[in-house]
């Protein structure tokens, strides 16, 4: 089965067995297809013989302005976690609650925001919410809810598990990945980074199954130290490249693109193991036996999918 295939069946079969509009978190690194399943997705419910309304957006429609973004930054001058979008941290976590709520209650229409990662040679601006993007038509309340994005629910780690992996995992990632702490951050860079991320729990609140897209671990066949998230550069680049393909060419040279993914790679060791987060703690028990994880290799194709 197909990527799309499977997380239809597991939307549809704990839909059935749920209120509206059913809220679907859909996780996965850069480049990785979140966006394109999502669109998939859409489609297949949305025909017959479901017929389904469903409202996607993503987390990076959330970003703060470029204002605000370059306001972080300045605030924060020793992070560089927080020199540009990206980070939780980044986002307007109000506006988002706000959208969620507005498609939950499903009484008025809803505007979704939108965020051109093209504009200021790649840094990205907000757009207006002035009627020009996609509104939600309500009543009736649409059906499902997907959100997708790069660290959806990812919950904050006590501080002891933090220096567990900082002296552990994330010591082997910084080795095998050639990552200094000049772009990737400090231990107490990662602390600031953790505390923001206690924030966005009021988003996943909203959310009834978690998806998760992880790219294969490549040391299973071969002697030689490999890092999963080593293809997360090569799928943000194809990315970069097809968004410029389209828009005339504005967007990151391919050095900004690897500096940009490398500030990323923190969140995917430190908060993204969502299944090892549900049995140490009951951060995110809600989604216990309705998440699913869709293990994918290179080309993005279904290597496993288990659940948890």
């Amino acid at each position: 089965m197909a990527a799309v295939e499977h997380i239809v069946s597991h939307i549809l079969y704990h839909f059935s067995t749920s209120q509206k509009p059913f809220f679907v978190a859909l996780q996965g690194p850069q480049g990785s297809g979140k966006s394109y399943l999502s669109a998939r997705v859409q489609e297949h419910l949305s025909n017959a013989p479901h017929s389904l309304r469903v409202a996607v957006l993503s987390i990076d429609d959330l970003y703060l302005s470029h204002e605000s973004l370059k306001s972080l930054a300045l605030n924060n001058p020793t992070n560089p976690l927080w020199r540009g979008r990206g980070q939780p941290g980044t986002h307007d976590i109000d506006l988002g609650i706000t959208i969620l709520t507005s498609l939950k209650q499903g009484q008025a229409d809803v505007e979704l925001p939108r965020f051109d990662k093209s504009l200021f040679d790649g840094e990205g601006d907000r757009l207006p919410m002035d009627g020009t993007g996609t509104v939600i038509k309500q009543p009736p309340t649409v059906d499902v809810v997907i959100m997708e994005g790069w660290f959806v629910g990812f919950h904050p780690i006590p501080a002891t598990e933090l220096d567990e992996r900082w002296n552990g995992i994330w010591k082997e990632e910084r080795e095998i990945l050639s990552l200094t702490e000049d772009i990737v951050g400090h231990k107490e860079d990662i602390l600031a980074v953790n505390d923001k991320l206690k924030g966005y729990v009021q988003l996943w609140q909203f959310f009834d199954v978690l998806i998760q897209l992880q790219p294969l671990q490549l040391t299973e066949s071969t002697a030689v130290a490999t890092s999963r998230y080593s293809v997360v550069y090569k799928w943000r680049l194809e990315q970069e490249h097809a968004m410029k393909a389209k828009n005339g060419g504005k967007g990151m040279p391919d050095s900004a693109v690897r500096l940009f993914v490398d500030r990323y790679i923190p969140g995917y060791v430190f908060f993204g193991d969502t299944s090892s987060a549900v049995t140490k703690s009951g951060g995110i028990s809600r989604w216990m036996d309705k998440s699913l994880i869709i293990t994918i290799d290179e080309g993005r194709n279904v290597v496993r999918c288990s659940r948890f």
